[in-house]
């Protein structure tokens, strides 16, 4: 069975990038994993001054 088959995106938000912005997505994941929320970071792959923060239900 595809575990990430459940995956669903509850929310996209593009935002300034910061080389912090890593420690709140860690947070987020270990505290609320139990919660089945999951969080991302990416860099926009068309400015780099910019970040996709995605928040996951599993």
């Amino acid at each position: 069975m595809d575990k990430h088959k459940n995956i669903e995106t509850l929310s996209t938000v593009k935002l300034n990038y910061s080389s912090d912005l890593y420690k709140i997505v860690d947070t987020l994941n270990r505290t609320l994993k139990y919660q089945d929320l999951m969080f991302g970071l990416s860099l926009d792959d068309k400015d780099e001054d910019k970040a996709i923060f995605t928040i996951y239900k599993t």
